[in-house]
């Protein structure tokens, strides 16, 4: 079992920045792809990729409404994974979720986008963007 828990969220304004932590215990995160999804008001039980990892951090996606902005990064030796948020809007308010599923033996070495995929999550991180 892997346990999860995100830290960093926060209120901001717009263009300013933030730093989202998602620390695992339990097991190491070698070998574990990871993701974060964000759920926004009003948004039903969806929950929105945002960014995701490779278990051996060769390989990043980013969705689109982020890339440019966001930066997705792992420490193994820390057992955490990172979410740095730069150029922050409005629209990025939501809850951010990490997510992992053990991927070192499960096929090629892509990164995770839908959320079904992913075994574990953490509570979540409230990120509030002001205008």
């Amino acid at each position: 079992q892997v346990q999860l828990v995100e830290s960093g969220g926060g209120l901001v304004q717009a263009g300013e920045s933030l730093r989202l932590s998602c620390a695992a215990s339990g097991r190491t995160i070698s070998g574990y792809g990871m993701g974060w999804f964000r759920q926004a008001p009003n948004s039903g039980n969806e929950r929105e990729f945002v960014a995701a990892i490779s278990w051996s951090g060769g390989n990043i996606y980013y969705a689109d409404s982020v890339k440019g902005r966001f930066t997705i990064s792992r420490d193994n030796a820390k057992n955490t994974m990172y979410l740095q948020m730069n150029s922050l809007k409005p629209e990025d308010t939501a809850v951010y979720y990490c997510a992992a599923r053990y991927d070192q033996y499960s096929g090629p070495d892509l990164p995770r986008k839908r959320q079904v995929e992913y075994r574990y999550w953490g509570q979540g991180t409230q990120v509030t963007v002001s205008s």
